[in-house]
């Protein structure tokens, strides 16, 4: 009961102790609330105004994807990001390093070449401020020459033409390594994707390899017009390449993947990853891991890829360590990670 009592012409408040206690309950929420706002709004005072994030040429998975994410960014962080045309994820891990972007999309084998001082555009260098974010999805090692070249095998590509992609991208350092392995020596091409499934398709290179997420746009872009014949390798190719290369793993594109694909093939593959400067704040490292793994359905539509985003896939980085403030978001929802630094 709240009661008023006048006194020498001033007003003297008297509270029962109910209503005391619901005052003191109701300006205890108004002042938690006010404490939330503000450390949001500080914290979102430190974000930057605009960012670059690093992707490959025009055409591939990589810049389809990097696209989808500095969308995301800029829409649900307030943060202008621009998903920036590069050679792939050699150049992208030494632009993060050097701290010319913000964030690159690399893979497993690039990274481990990287932090083995072997990264040919910083030879020598050990890329100690390079951090880990989140996971992508798996580059599959995909192979195609048109139907009317009677190219059916890849065994069949000894001595012809490849695109392989940018010079500085994974496909272009590893895949002909790869076939070497298995005793396939292809003369490489190098370009941007979307320029070489147009040279594919003018008969200009014999074939066309891309280490991107299933389906490559490239290929799809070609299979419009041309049909397209996927080729793969025997299974005892596959294990014997993950014996030989510890950073890829056995993956296959279902039938029906392609056009005309009537059964599957079997290829290899690296993980992706999205990774930052260790500089960057551990506030801005957990929104942005925070956005986009819990915007999956947002990431499904710009790349069927996407659907391997997940925080669970943190499993497969074993090279790089990751940003504290990324760890910070993966305790919070119970997943282990490994490789964390402070």
């Amino acid at each position: 009961m709240l009661s008023f009592s006048f006194n020498n012409n001033k007003c003297n408040w008297s509270l029962s102790m109910k209503d005391r206690l619901r005052m003191t309950k109701k300006i205890g929420i108004v002042a938690s609330l006010t404490s939330i706002l503000l450390a949001t709004s500080a914290t979102a005072s430190d974000f930057p105004s605009s960012m670059k994030l690093g992707t490959a040429s025009q055409g591939g998975t990589y810049f389809i994807y990097g696209s989808g994410v500095a969308k995301l960014i800029q829409e649900k962080l307030n943060i202008s990001t621009s998903a920036e045309v590069s050679g792939g994820p050699i150049q992208n891990l030494a632009l993060v390093e050097a701290g010319q972007i913000d964030l690159g999309l690399t893979s497993t084998g690039p990274a481990q070449q990287s932090v083995e001082g072997k990264n040919p555009l910083m030879p020598g260098s050990q890329f100690p401020n390079l951090r880990v974010l989140f996971p992508m999805y798996q580059s599959a090692f995909q192979m195609a020459s048109l139907t009317s070249s009677g190219v059916s095998t890849l065994e069949q590509l000894n001595g012809r033409t490849m695109g392989v992609g940018p010079k500085a991208g994974t496909t272009a350092t590893y895949l002909p390594s790869i076939l070497q392995e298995v005793g396939i020596n292809v003369t490489p091409r190098f370009g941007g994707a979307g320029d070489q499934a147009g040279q594919l398709q003018d008969g200009m290179i014999d074939s066309l390899g891309l280490a991107a997420g299933i389906p490559v746009t490239a290929f799809t872009q070609v299979e419009a017009q041309n049909a397209i014949t996927p080729l793969g390798f025997s299974d005892a190719q596959v294990k014997s390449l993950t014996d030989v290369f510890p950073s890829l793993s056995p993956m296959t594109i279902k039938a029906g993947t392609y056009k005309g694909q009537n059964q599957d093939v079997q290829t290899v593959s690296m993980w992706n990853f999205v990774v930052a400067n260790k500089q960057m704040s551990n506030d801005l490292a957990y929104a942005i891991t925070k956005t986009i793994l819990e915007s999956n359905d947002d990431m499904m539509q710009v790349h069927r890829a996407a659907a391997e985003s997940l925080a669970k896939n943190m499993v497969f980085n074993g090279v790089l360590p990751i940003h504290p403030g990324a760890a910070k978001y993966y305790r919070e929802i119970g997943v282990d990670v490994c490789c964390e630094v402070e």
